[in-house]
């Protein structure tokens, strides 16, 4: 996870689910809002659009990127502090204009007119009222205010929410189109949003413009991956490099089970290795032709094997019974010693919870593997960024350059004198430095949260665990082993928008559920192979597959 989403220990159930939603194509359905945008799929009409990538060089991250590929790194690393906090923008970015914004948050909204919040306004030279929303219930908050045409004037939209959203139906209507300001070199008046990764910029463009300012990007973006007891494994004798295949790991879960201990080798990790066995995110192009996940052999041999790794009772019995509220519970108290979960998991805030249950804890994670132990391991990268920020339609062209100035401010780069401004407040106020750690007072936990500015606008991820040094250093270290395993699947980082219908049919409620209790040994294969086999006929799967045949393949091509 990037930056102060760290510190404050960002909702990770919210950051999980982004991560799945954003694996796939971002879609929006077409309901009774206005008419769609369907997404940027041609090179040409990219390269006019998205914006250029200038690198920042202002301040040097002790573990550096390394590139895996077209628009894959890995995130840069920190293992401390920046003690000099230089100055990425001169002078005041605002001209004394007046805005509303509206965010979500996953916690305890701040007081209104609280001092961060003065202190922001006159280190932005704009009065910024700042509106953080019920995170909880910002997907039926949303709807209600667009319905209205009652948007504030710079609001934030999940990407995991752009269906219910409309985002597809507000661009250009609702939503302002920011490609005059930003495309091409356009962005070099914002060297910080210039900074931000191509392809995040890719993630806010809707029919061939550009509409959304990202936070949190990053060139490492997947669902998430399999993790272990680091310090139970070493105790063992157990290295993470000995599992190679599928087989490894069920090996695994017959000598770490002991269950009359009440020690379970698996919590639920089908969502993170299904593409272990070669099976699509979503979509596959064989010879031309558009294949669905649910019509490959690999999908069933995935089903297969978890489903045969449950009956054989090496996964917590909880986990089999859909309980994964308490899956962290059971991997920090030694319940489990392998689970699965978003990258954000892996940061300070989960090594303290796990040594408040186990001393001796430390997190590691497998190397993503192919499930034959043979063919190249591949792991099917998600969009540039899933946090997305847009300007009300309404605004005036100047009023809309001002507010790309604070968003420049706002994506200063981490260790930076705004980095520290926007995420811990005002020194001696919010924070204090302890043992080179901003270090929030009683009025910073308070007053300052990691969901309200910098989910206008961010920088780029960065690895950082102040204080603690192997945390960051594992993180990265297994980023960089892993980096070019990542592979853009079909569609990849494209929004696209498809009638009401497909978009039931995409979610294929009845397969997902088939397919979970099949996971959890409850259900045969062959009894997902009824659900999909149903699915293609009576629940849209065979016109879903059409329509985005005819609609985006053929006329957009894959995104990769």
């Amino acid at each position: 996870m990037g930056n102060e989403l760290n510190r404050r220990s960002f909702l990770n159930a919210a950051v999980s689910a982004a991560g799945l939603v954003a694996m796939g194509p971002l879609l929006s359905a077409c309901g009774s809002g206005p008419a769609q945008r369907a997404g940027v799929g041609s090179e040409a009409a990219l390269k006019a659009v998205l914006p250029a990538y200038v690198p920042n060089t202002s301040i040097k991250p002790d573990i550096p990127s390394i590139a895996g590929g077209p628009d894959v790194m890995t995130n840069p690393g920190f293992l401390s502090y920046p003690s000099n906090r230089v100055a990425t923008v001169s002078g005041i970015p605002g001209k004394g204009g007046a805005y509303s914004s509206v965010t979500p948050l996953w916690g305890t909204i701040p007081p209104a007119d609280n001092a961060f919040y003065a202190a922001m306004n006159k280190a932005l030279g704009v009065k910024l009222e700042m509106k953080p929303a019920d995170g909880n219930n910002y997907n039926t908050i949303i709807p209600t205010m667009t319905a209205s045409k009652r948007l504030p004037d710079w609001i934030q939209l999940p990407t995991w929410w752009n269906s219910q959203m409309n985002v597809g139906g507000l661009v250009g209507n609702q939503l302002a189109d920011l490609t005059p300001f930003l495309s091409g070199d356009n962005i070099k008046s914002y060297p910080n949003l210039a900074a931000i990764p191509t392809s995040a910029w890719r993630t806010g463009a809707w029919g061939e413009k550009l509409y959304g300012i990202p936070s949190h990007a990053t060139g490492f973006q997947i669902a998430g991956t399999l993790y272990y007891r680091r310090d139970i494994f070493d105790a063992k004798g157990i290295t993470a490099d000995q599992v190679k295949s599928a087989d490894d790991l069920m090996r695994l879960g017959k000598e770490l089970t002991d269950a009359k201990n009440g020690v379970w080798a698996f919590d639920d990790v089908y969502r993170y290795l299904y593409t272990s066995f070669g099976a699509p995110l979503k979509w596959r192009v064989d010879n031309g032709k558009l294949v669905h996940l649910y019509e490959t052999e690999e999908f069933y041999a995935a089903l297969d094997w978890n489903n045969r790794l449950a009956t054989a009772g090496y996964v917590h019995p909880d986990a089999l019974a859909g309980d994964n509220a308490n899956g962290n519970t059971r991997f920090y108290g030694g319940k489990t010693l392998i689970s699965s979960g978003g990258t954000g998991t892996w940061n300070l805030a989960d090594l303290q919870s796990g040594r408040a249950a186990d001393p001796n804890y430390r997190r590691g994670a497998f190397n993503i593997i192919a499930a034959d132990g043979k063919s190249t391991p591949r792991v099917d990268m998600g969009a540039g960024a899933s946090i997305m920020s847009y300007l009300n339609i309404n605004l005036k062209p100047e009023q809309i350059e001002e507010c790309l100035a604070v968003a420049n401010y706002l994506a200063a780069p981490y260790g930076s004198a705004e980095f520290t401004m926007v995420n811990f407040g005002v020194e001696g106020t919010h924070f204090t430095m302890v043992d080179g750690v901003p270090t929030a007072t009683e009025a910073g936990k308070k007053e300052v949260q990691a969901q309200t500015y910098p989910f206008l606008a961010a920088p780029a991820a960065a690895v950082n665990s102040p204080g603690v040094d192997f945390v960051t250093k594992d993180y990265c270290a297994w980023q960089a082993a892993n980096v070019k395993a990542l592979a853009k699947p079909v569609f990849w980082n494209m929004n696209i928008s498809m009638p009401q219908a497909q978009a039931t049919a995409d979610a294929a409620q009845q397969v997902e559920d088939a397919m979970r209790d099949c996971i959890h040994g409850k259900k045969s294969v062959a009894e997902v192979k009824d659900a999909v086999a149903s699915w293609k006929t009576s629940g849209g799967g065979d016109k879903l597959i059409q329509w985005t045949n005819d609609n985006v393949l053929q006329k957009h091509g894959t995104g990769q």
